[in-house]
Protein backbone atom coordinates (compact mmCIF):
# COMPACT_ATOMS: atom_id res chain seq x y z
CA UNK A 1 0.00 0.00 0.00
CA UNK A 2 3.02 2.32 0.66
CA UNK A 3 4.22 1.79 -2.72
CA UNK A 4 1.05 2.66 -4.10
CA UNK A 5 0.25 5.60 -2.24
CA UNK A 6 3.85 7.03 -3.20
CA UNK A 7 3.02 6.18 -6.49
CA UNK A 8 -0.41 8.20 -6.73
CA UNK A 9 1.12 10.89 -4.48
CA UNK A 10 3.80 11.28 -7.16
CA UNK A 11 0.89 11.30 -10.35
CA UNK A 12 -1.17 14.07 -8.42
CA UNK A 13 1.84 16.19 -8.07
CA UNK A 14 3.19 16.18 -11.43
CA UNK A 15 -0.18 16.37 -13.00
CA UNK A 16 -2.69 17.31 -11.08
CA UNK A 17 -2.91 21.14 -12.25
CA UNK A 18 -4.13 24.19 -9.10
CA UNK A 19 -8.06 23.55 -8.72
CA UNK A 20 -8.39 27.12 -10.73
CA UNK A 21 -6.70 25.35 -13.70
CA UNK A 22 -8.45 22.90 -13.11
CA UNK A 23 -11.93 24.48 -13.03
CA UNK A 24 -10.87 26.08 -16.35
CA UNK A 25 -10.21 22.71 -18.04
CA UNK A 26 -13.86 21.77 -16.89
CA UNK A 27 -14.90 24.43 -18.31
CA UNK A 28 -13.94 23.99 -21.57
CA UNK A 29 -14.02 19.94 -21.83
CA UNK A 30 -18.38 21.22 -21.19
CA UNK A 31 -18.32 23.73 -23.85
CA UNK A 32 -16.97 21.01 -26.52
CA UNK A 33 -19.12 17.97 -25.03
CA UNK A 34 -22.10 20.75 -25.28
CA UNK A 35 -21.65 21.28 -28.63
CA UNK A 36 -20.89 17.65 -29.28
CA UNK A 37 -23.30 16.17 -27.73
CA UNK A 38 -26.61 18.30 -27.98
CA UNK A 39 -28.00 20.51 -30.34
CA UNK A 40 -26.42 23.78 -28.69
CA UNK A 41 -24.27 26.03 -31.21
CA UNK A 42 -20.88 27.51 -29.36
CA UNK A 43 -22.52 30.58 -29.04
CA UNK A 44 -25.61 28.78 -27.17
CA UNK A 45 -22.83 27.57 -24.40
CA UNK A 46 -21.39 30.65 -24.11
CA UNK A 47 -24.71 32.37 -23.00
CA UNK A 48 -25.88 29.35 -20.73
CA UNK A 49 -22.71 29.67 -18.83
CA UNK A 50 -22.14 33.38 -18.76
CA UNK A 51 -26.36 33.81 -17.45
CA UNK A 52 -25.15 30.58 -14.75
CA UNK A 53 -22.23 32.57 -13.73
CA UNK A 54 -23.68 34.04 -10.66
CA UNK A 55 -25.90 31.14 -9.97
CA UNK A 56 -24.25 29.88 -6.78
CA UNK A 57 -23.41 33.13 -5.72
CA UNK A 58 -25.67 33.19 -1.74
CA UNK A 59 -23.78 29.80 -1.65
CA UNK A 60 -20.38 31.01 -2.67
CA UNK A 61 -21.17 34.10 0.20
CA UNK A 62 -21.91 30.80 2.50
CA UNK A 63 -19.08 28.88 1.92
CA UNK A 64 -16.59 31.93 2.61
CA UNK A 65 -18.08 32.52 6.26
CA UNK A 66 -18.25 28.60 7.31
CA UNK A 67 -14.19 28.90 5.98
CA UNK A 68 -13.92 32.45 8.01
CA UNK A 69 -16.06 32.25 10.65
CA UNK A 70 -14.88 28.53 11.41
CA UNK A 71 -11.05 29.58 11.03
CA UNK A 72 -11.51 32.69 13.61
CA UNK A 73 -13.90 30.28 16.11
CA UNK A 74 -10.67 28.04 15.94
CA UNK A 75 -7.93 30.90 16.89
CA UNK A 76 -10.04 32.12 19.90
CA UNK A 77 -8.21 30.77 22.96
CA UNK A 78 -11.28 28.55 24.41
CA UNK A 79 -11.81 26.61 21.68
CA UNK A 80 -8.04 26.13 21.02
CA UNK A 81 -8.14 24.54 24.34
CA UNK A 82 -11.06 22.56 23.18
CA UNK A 83 -9.67 21.40 20.63
CA UNK A 84 -6.06 20.89 22.36
CA UNK A 85 -7.56 18.17 25.13
CA UNK A 86 -9.33 16.36 22.13
CA UNK A 87 -5.89 15.96 20.54
CA UNK A 88 -4.64 14.25 23.41
CA UNK A 89 -6.32 11.08 22.72
CA UNK A 90 -4.05 10.65 19.77
CA UNK A 91 -0.49 9.13 21.50
CA UNK A 92 0.85 8.27 18.39
CA UNK A 93 1.06 9.08 14.63
CA UNK A 94 -1.32 6.36 13.65
CA UNK A 95 -3.55 6.85 16.22
CA UNK A 96 -3.89 10.37 15.31
CA UNK A 97 -4.77 9.43 11.70
CA UNK A 98 -7.45 7.05 13.54
CA UNK A 99 -9.04 9.42 15.21
CA UNK A 100 -8.91 12.55 13.05
CA UNK A 101 -10.53 10.49 10.23
CA UNK A 102 -13.69 9.03 13.00
CA UNK A 103 -14.18 12.44 14.34
CA UNK A 104 -14.59 13.80 10.59
CA UNK A 105 -16.75 11.28 9.85
CA UNK A 106 -18.89 11.34 12.36
CA UNK A 107 -19.01 14.94 12.27
CA UNK A 108 -20.04 15.24 8.21
CA UNK A 109 -22.64 12.94 9.10
CA UNK A 110 -24.25 15.38 11.73
CA UNK A 111 -23.72 18.23 9.25
CA UNK A 112 -21.54 18.47 6.44
CA UNK A 113 -20.35 22.44 6.77
CA UNK A 114 -19.58 21.42 10.45
CA UNK A 115 -17.84 18.26 9.54
CA UNK A 116 -15.40 20.14 6.85
CA UNK A 117 -14.48 22.69 9.06
CA UNK A 118 -14.46 21.00 12.02
CA UNK A 119 -12.32 18.21 10.30
CA UNK A 120 -9.37 19.95 9.52
CA UNK A 121 -9.10 22.54 11.99
CA UNK A 122 -9.06 19.36 14.43
CA UNK A 123 -6.26 17.73 11.97
CA UNK A 124 -4.16 21.06 12.02
CA UNK A 125 -4.29 20.77 16.01
CA UNK A 126 -3.28 17.03 16.41
CA UNK A 127 -0.54 18.57 13.39
CA UNK A 128 0.77 20.95 16.36
CA UNK A 129 0.97 18.08 19.49
CA UNK A 130 1.44 14.30 17.63
CA UNK A 131 5.35 14.40 16.65
CA UNK A 132 6.07 12.23 13.03
CA UNK A 133 2.55 12.87 11.64
CA UNK A 134 2.55 13.10 8.29
CA UNK A 135 0.33 15.98 7.41
CA UNK A 136 -0.89 15.30 4.27
CA UNK A 137 -2.38 12.15 5.21
CA UNK A 138 -3.32 14.01 8.37
CA UNK A 139 -5.39 16.75 6.01
CA UNK A 140 -6.53 14.02 3.70
CA UNK A 141 -7.96 11.77 6.35
CA UNK A 142 -9.74 14.78 7.97
CA UNK A 143 -11.24 15.81 4.17
CA UNK A 144 -12.54 12.01 3.74
CA UNK A 145 -14.73 12.32 5.82
CA UNK A 146 -16.91 14.37 3.67
CA UNK A 147 -17.70 11.33 1.94
CA UNK A 148 -19.93 10.03 4.18
CA UNK A 149 -22.06 13.51 3.99
CA UNK A 150 -25.17 12.76 1.77
CA UNK A 151 -26.21 10.11 3.76
CA UNK A 152 -25.69 11.57 7.31
CA UNK A 153 -28.47 13.72 8.85
CA UNK A 154 -28.08 16.98 6.42
CA UNK A 155 -27.79 15.07 2.87
CA UNK A 156 -29.74 17.61 1.21
CA UNK A 157 -31.54 15.43 -1.12
CA UNK A 158 -33.28 13.08 1.77
CA UNK A 159 -34.21 16.11 3.62
CA UNK A 160 -35.96 17.55 0.69
CA UNK A 161 -37.80 14.67 -0.48
CA UNK A 162 -39.20 14.45 3.22
CA UNK A 163 -40.74 17.58 3.33
CA UNK A 164 -43.87 18.77 1.79
CA UNK A 165 -44.23 20.49 -1.04
CA UNK A 166 -41.10 19.59 -2.51
CA UNK A 167 -40.36 19.82 -6.29
CA UNK A 168 -41.30 16.20 -7.34
CA UNK A 169 -44.16 15.56 -4.74
CA UNK A 170 -46.66 15.08 -7.49
CA UNK A 171 -44.58 12.09 -9.25
CA UNK A 172 -43.00 10.46 -6.03
CA UNK A 173 -44.72 11.89 -3.43
CA UNK A 174 -43.47 12.73 0.58
CA UNK A 175 -40.65 9.90 1.56
CA UNK A 176 -39.74 9.71 5.50
CA UNK A 177 -36.36 9.76 6.55
CA UNK A 178 -37.06 5.84 7.32
CA UNK A 179 -36.89 5.12 4.13
CA UNK A 180 -33.57 6.97 3.30
CA UNK A 181 -31.51 8.13 5.85
CA UNK A 182 -32.18 5.31 8.17
CA UNK A 183 -33.17 2.74 5.72
CA UNK A 184 -30.95 -0.50 6.36
CA UNK A 185 -29.24 -0.16 3.36
CA UNK A 186 -28.33 3.17 3.94
CA UNK A 187 -26.44 2.48 7.65
CA UNK A 188 -25.01 -0.54 6.19
CA UNK A 189 -23.02 1.66 3.87
CA UNK A 190 -22.69 4.34 6.52
CA UNK A 191 -21.36 1.63 9.31
CA UNK A 192 -18.85 0.20 6.66
CA UNK A 193 -17.71 3.85 6.10
CA UNK A 194 -17.22 4.44 9.31
CA UNK A 195 -15.70 1.37 10.21
CA UNK A 196 -13.30 0.95 6.81
CA UNK A 197 -12.12 4.30 5.74
CA UNK A 198 -10.16 4.96 9.02
CA UNK A 199 -8.57 1.48 8.53
CA UNK A 200 -7.52 2.98 4.72
CA UNK A 201 -6.06 6.15 5.88
CA UNK A 202 -3.59 4.11 8.92
CA UNK A 203 -3.32 1.73 6.31
CA UNK A 204 -1.70 4.68 3.51
CA UNK A 205 0.96 5.89 6.21
CA UNK A 206 4.02 6.63 4.51
CA UNK A 207 7.78 5.37 5.60
CA UNK A 208 9.20 7.69 7.58
CA UNK A 209 11.32 8.66 5.07
CA UNK A 210 8.18 9.84 2.52
CA UNK A 211 6.27 11.74 5.80
CA UNK A 212 5.65 15.07 5.41
CA UNK A 213 6.25 16.80 8.58
CA UNK A 214 5.10 20.43 9.28
CA UNK A 215 6.88 22.54 11.83
CA UNK A 216 4.33 23.10 14.49
CA UNK A 217 5.32 26.61 14.85
CA UNK A 218 4.14 26.81 11.36
CA UNK A 219 0.52 26.19 12.34
CA UNK A 220 0.52 28.70 15.33
CA UNK A 221 -2.16 31.67 14.57
CA UNK A 222 -0.80 35.23 14.93
CA UNK A 223 -1.42 36.61 18.88
CA UNK A 224 -2.79 39.81 18.92
CA UNK A 225 -1.07 42.48 21.33
CA UNK A 226 -3.13 43.96 23.41
CA UNK A 227 -3.24 47.64 23.68
CA UNK A 228 -2.17 49.32 27.05
CA UNK A 229 -2.39 52.89 28.92
CA UNK A 230 -4.60 55.22 28.36
CA UNK A 231 -7.40 54.55 25.55
CA UNK A 232 -9.46 56.87 23.53
CA UNK A 233 -13.41 56.35 23.71
CA UNK A 234 -13.37 54.69 20.55
CA UNK A 235 -10.65 52.32 21.64
CA UNK A 236 -12.28 50.97 24.91
CA UNK A 237 -15.02 50.29 22.70
CA UNK A 238 -12.74 47.90 20.47
CA UNK A 239 -11.54 46.76 23.68
CA UNK A 240 -14.63 46.43 26.10
CA UNK A 241 -16.19 42.61 26.39
CA UNK A 242 -19.87 44.24 26.85
CA UNK A 243 -20.09 44.88 23.24
CA UNK A 244 -19.30 40.86 22.40
CA UNK A 245 -21.52 39.32 25.15
CA UNK A 246 -24.40 41.34 24.20
CA UNK A 247 -24.45 40.08 20.69
CA UNK A 248 -23.38 36.78 21.44
CA UNK A 249 -26.69 36.86 23.84
CA UNK A 250 -28.62 37.58 20.63
CA UNK A 251 -26.99 34.47 19.16
CA UNK A 252 -27.92 32.35 22.14
CA UNK A 253 -31.75 33.41 22.69
CA UNK A 254 -31.91 33.14 19.09
CA UNK A 255 -30.68 29.59 19.07
CA UNK A 256 -32.73 28.94 21.67
CA UNK A 257 -35.84 29.49 19.64
CA UNK A 258 -34.59 28.00 16.64
CA UNK A 259 -33.96 24.58 18.33
CA UNK A 260 -37.29 24.75 20.01
CA UNK A 261 -39.18 25.61 17.19
CA UNK A 262 -37.70 23.79 14.24
CA UNK A 263 -35.88 20.93 16.12
CA UNK A 264 -32.24 19.53 14.99
CA UNK A 265 -32.21 21.81 12.18
CA UNK A 266 -28.83 22.13 12.16
CA UNK A 267 -28.11 23.59 7.91
CA UNK A 268 -25.59 25.71 7.08
CA UNK A 269 -26.99 28.75 7.76
CA UNK A 270 -27.52 28.16 11.33
CA UNK A 271 -24.16 26.29 11.29
CA UNK A 272 -22.92 29.67 10.42
CA UNK A 273 -24.37 31.40 12.54
CA UNK A 274 -23.30 29.48 15.41
CA UNK A 275 -19.43 29.69 14.14
CA UNK A 276 -20.15 33.50 14.15
CA UNK A 277 -21.66 33.97 17.52
CA UNK A 278 -19.51 31.87 18.91
CA UNK A 279 -16.25 33.64 17.90
CA UNK A 280 -17.53 36.72 19.31
CA UNK A 281 -17.89 35.35 22.14
CA UNK A 282 -15.18 33.70 22.51
CA UNK A 283 -12.14 36.27 21.63
CA UNK A 284 -13.91 38.55 24.12
CA UNK A 285 -13.46 41.79 22.48
CA UNK A 286 -14.39 43.65 18.95
CA UNK A 287 -10.84 44.21 18.51
CA UNK A 288 -9.77 40.84 18.92
CA UNK A 289 -12.15 39.16 17.13
CA UNK A 290 -11.74 41.74 13.79
CA UNK A 291 -8.11 41.01 14.06
CA UNK A 292 -8.95 36.97 13.91
CA UNK A 293 -11.36 37.47 10.84
CA UNK A 294 -8.68 39.71 8.69
CA UNK A 295 -6.39 36.98 9.36
CA UNK A 296 -9.01 34.81 8.33
CA UNK A 297 -10.15 36.56 5.49
CA UNK A 298 -6.91 35.72 3.16
CA UNK A 299 -7.24 32.06 3.03
CA UNK A 300 -10.77 32.47 0.88
CA UNK A 301 -9.61 33.41 -2.60
CA UNK A 302 -9.69 30.33 -4.02
CA UNK A 303 -13.78 29.80 -3.06
CA UNK A 304 -14.43 33.56 -4.05
CA UNK A 305 -12.73 33.37 -7.18
CA UNK A 306 -13.65 29.55 -8.61
CA UNK A 307 -17.16 28.76 -7.20
CA UNK A 308 -18.89 31.31 -10.09
CA UNK A 309 -16.58 29.08 -12.59
CA UNK A 310 -18.62 26.01 -11.30
CA UNK A 311 -21.63 27.73 -11.18
CA UNK A 312 -20.90 28.69 -15.45
CA UNK A 313 -20.34 24.84 -15.85
CA UNK A 314 -23.46 24.38 -13.94
CA UNK A 315 -25.33 26.41 -16.06
CA UNK A 316 -23.95 24.68 -19.33
CA UNK A 317 -24.88 21.10 -18.01
CA UNK A 318 -28.14 22.35 -16.94
CA UNK A 319 -29.46 24.58 -20.36
CA UNK A 320 -28.04 22.70 -22.38
CA UNK A 321 -29.43 18.93 -21.57
CA UNK A 322 -25.99 17.70 -21.54
CA UNK A 323 -26.68 16.43 -17.73
CA UNK A 324 -29.40 14.41 -19.22
CA UNK A 325 -27.69 12.93 -21.69
CA UNK A 326 -25.15 11.38 -19.54
CA UNK A 327 -27.83 10.44 -16.80
CA UNK A 328 -29.91 8.79 -19.81
CA UNK A 329 -26.86 7.17 -20.97
CA UNK A 330 -26.75 5.14 -18.07
CA UNK A 331 -30.63 4.37 -17.96
CA UNK A 332 -30.52 2.89 -21.51
CA UNK A 333 -28.01 -0.22 -19.75
CA UNK A 334 -29.94 -0.79 -16.56
CA UNK A 335 -32.39 -3.28 -15.23
CA UNK A 336 -34.34 -3.37 -12.26
CA UNK A 337 -31.35 -4.75 -10.33
CA UNK A 338 -28.28 -2.61 -11.57
CA UNK A 339 -30.36 0.64 -12.12
CA UNK A 340 -29.43 1.88 -8.19
CA UNK A 341 -25.66 1.12 -9.08
CA UNK A 342 -25.92 2.75 -12.72
CA UNK A 343 -27.74 5.78 -10.58
CA UNK A 344 -24.93 6.05 -8.42
CA UNK A 345 -22.09 6.30 -11.16
CA UNK A 346 -24.04 8.46 -13.20
CA UNK A 347 -24.50 10.30 -10.65
CA UNK A 348 -20.75 10.70 -9.75
CA UNK A 349 -19.58 11.55 -13.03
CA UNK A 350 -22.06 14.57 -13.11
CA UNK A 351 -21.27 15.40 -9.58
CA UNK A 352 -17.53 16.60 -11.23
CA UNK A 353 -19.61 19.43 -13.77
CA UNK A 354 -22.56 20.09 -11.24
CA UNK A 355 -20.80 20.00 -7.50
CA UNK A 356 -24.21 20.90 -6.07
CA UNK A 357 -26.96 18.44 -4.40
CA UNK A 358 -29.80 20.42 -4.92
CA UNK A 359 -28.90 21.24 -8.39
CA UNK A 360 -27.53 17.90 -9.30
CA UNK A 361 -31.15 16.35 -7.92
CA UNK A 362 -33.30 18.92 -9.91
CA UNK A 363 -30.98 17.83 -13.39
CA UNK A 364 -31.12 13.91 -12.56
CA UNK A 365 -34.37 13.59 -11.06
CA UNK A 366 -36.89 13.96 -13.95
CA UNK A 367 -34.76 11.07 -15.83
CA UNK A 368 -34.14 8.81 -12.76
CA UNK A 369 -37.63 9.00 -11.27
CA UNK A 370 -39.58 7.91 -14.67
CA UNK A 371 -36.63 5.66 -15.33
CA UNK A 372 -37.05 4.28 -11.76
CA UNK A 373 -40.92 3.91 -12.27
CA UNK A 374 -40.81 2.11 -16.05
CA UNK A 375 -38.40 -1.05 -14.04
CA UNK A 376 -40.33 -0.92 -10.65
CA UNK A 377 -37.36 0.49 -8.44
CA UNK A 378 -38.06 2.35 -5.69
CA UNK A 379 -38.38 6.31 -5.23
CA UNK A 380 -36.22 5.95 -1.96
CA UNK A 381 -33.37 4.13 -3.06
CA UNK A 382 -33.16 5.96 -6.62
CA UNK A 383 -32.82 9.38 -4.62
CA UNK A 384 -29.96 7.99 -2.24
CA UNK A 385 -28.05 6.34 -5.40
CA UNK A 386 -28.09 9.85 -6.77
CA UNK A 387 -27.24 11.34 -3.35
CA UNK A 388 -24.14 8.97 -2.70
CA UNK A 389 -23.37 9.42 -6.13
CA UNK A 390 -22.79 12.97 -5.16
CA UNK A 391 -21.02 13.23 -2.43
CA UNK A 392 -18.63 10.22 -3.91
CA UNK A 393 -16.55 11.80 -6.04
CA UNK A 394 -16.60 14.97 -3.95
CA UNK A 395 -12.92 12.78 -2.80
CA UNK A 396 -11.38 14.01 -6.31
CA UNK A 397 -13.23 16.33 -7.07
CA UNK A 398 -11.41 19.92 -5.84
CA UNK A 399 -14.56 22.21 -5.35
CA UNK A 400 -15.27 20.94 -2.02
CA UNK A 401 -11.78 20.41 -0.57
CA UNK A 402 -10.99 24.05 -1.12
CA UNK A 403 -11.87 25.32 2.75
CA UNK A 404 -9.99 22.40 4.42
CA UNK A 405 -7.23 22.91 2.38
CA UNK A 406 -7.14 26.98 2.83
CA UNK A 407 -7.49 25.97 6.57
CA UNK A 408 -4.64 23.92 6.19
CA UNK A 409 -2.51 25.59 3.49
CA UNK A 410 -2.14 23.12 1.57
CA UNK A 411 -1.96 22.07 -1.73
CA UNK A 412 -5.32 20.29 -4.10
CA UNK A 413 -2.44 17.93 -4.99
CA UNK A 414 -1.05 17.42 -2.26
CA UNK A 415 -3.67 14.97 -0.53
CA UNK A 416 -5.48 13.88 -3.53
CA UNK A 417 -2.97 10.86 -4.23
CA UNK A 418 -4.75 9.88 -0.61
CA UNK A 419 -8.20 10.31 -1.68
CA UNK A 420 -8.04 8.71 -4.56
CA UNK A 421 -7.98 5.53 -2.34
CA UNK A 422 -10.81 6.49 -0.32
CA UNK A 423 -12.72 7.04 -3.37
CA UNK A 424 -12.02 3.32 -4.39
CA UNK A 425 -13.55 1.96 -0.90
CA UNK A 426 -15.96 4.30 -0.72
CA UNK A 427 -17.09 3.38 -4.53
CA UNK A 428 -16.55 -0.40 -3.54
CA UNK A 429 -18.56 -0.32 -0.11
CA UNK A 430 -21.72 2.18 -1.89
CA UNK A 431 -22.20 -0.31 -4.42
CA UNK A 432 -22.28 -3.37 -2.12
CA UNK A 433 -25.04 -1.31 -0.01
CA UNK A 434 -26.81 0.06 -2.99
CA UNK A 435 -26.38 -3.83 -4.67
CA UNK A 436 -27.25 -6.43 -2.05
CA UNK A 437 -29.47 -4.61 0.41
Amino acid sequence: MKTLTRFSNTLMERYLPDPYIFVAILTFLVFLLGVGLTDSSPLDMVVYWGDGFWGLLAFTMQMVIVLVAGHVLASSPLFKRLLSTMARGAKSPGSAILLVSFVSLIACWINWGFGLVIGALFAKEIARQVPGVDYRLLIASAYSGFVIWHGGLAGSIPLSIATEGHPFAQQMGVIPTSETIFSTYNLVIVILLIITVPLLNRWMMPKKEDTFIVDPALLEEPVEVEEVGDLTPAAKMENSYILSFLIGAFGLVYFGYHFATKGFDLNINIVNLIFVVLGIIFHGTPKRYLAAVANAVKTAGGIIIQFPFYAGIMGMMVTSGLAGVMSEAFVSISNENTFPLFTFYAAGIVNFFVPSGGGQWAVQAPIMLDAANTLGVSYSKTAMAIAWGDAWTNMIQPFWALPALAIAGLRAKDIMGYCLFVLILSGIVISFGLYFF
